[in-house]
C-alpha cells in the first residue's frame, strides 16, 4: 500500500499528553505506543478534542461522514477508566470479544481500567486493530 497523507501529528499528541495528570498521562503514553506498534500505517492526530488514530494510507473514495480512516479516538472523561472508541468497529469481526457495545452508528469500545488491565489487553487489541487493517479497501 502506498502512504497517501502524512498528516500525522505526534507533537500534538505529545502536548495534548504532557498536560494529562497521573495515572492518565502514562496509561495514555502505553495505550499509544500499542496501538502505534500494530502498524507503520497509522497516523495520530487530535480529532473531537482528543488523541485518535487513523490509517494513513491509500483508500478508495468513501463519505467522510463514515469516517473509514479513523481507527480508534480515545475518551478520558470516565474517572475509573479511559475509552478507546473504534467508530466503526462493528465492521471488525472480534473473536478476542474485547469490543463492547452495540450502538446504532457502528461504534465499538475497549474499556481500558489500569497498566495492568492494558497489559492484558495488549495482545488482543493489536489482533483487532490487524483486523481493522485488513478490511481497509485501498
Amino acid at each position: 500500500m502506498t502512504k497517501l497523507t502524512d498528516t500525522s501529528n505526534p507533537a500534538a499528541v505529545n502536548e495534548y499528553i504532557t498536560k494529562l495528570n497521573e495515572p492518565a498521562q502514562s496509561l495514555v503514553k502505553a495505550i499509544r505506543q500499542v496501538i502505534l506498534l500494530a502498524s507503520d500505517q497509522i497516523g495520530e492526530q487530535i480529532k473531537w478534542n482528543s488523541p485518535s488514530f487513523f490509517y494513513t494510507g491509500h483508500m478508495q473514495a468513501f463519505n467522510a461522514k463514515e469516517y473509514k480512516r479513523d481507527l480508534i479516538v480515545l475518551n478520558l472523561r470516565q474517572k475509573d477508566h479511559l475509552l478507546l472508541i473504534f467508530p466503526t468497529g462493528v465492521t471488525i469481526e472480534d473473536t478476542t470479544g474485547l469490543l463492547e457495545g452495540d450502538y446504532a452508528d457502528g461504534r465499538r469500545m475497549v474499556k481500558i481500567f489500569s497498566m495492568e488491565d492494558l497489559e492484558v489487553k495488549q495482545e488482543a487489541l493489536q489482533h483487532i486493530i490487524k483486523q481493522w487493517l485488513a478490511l481497509i479497501e485501498t
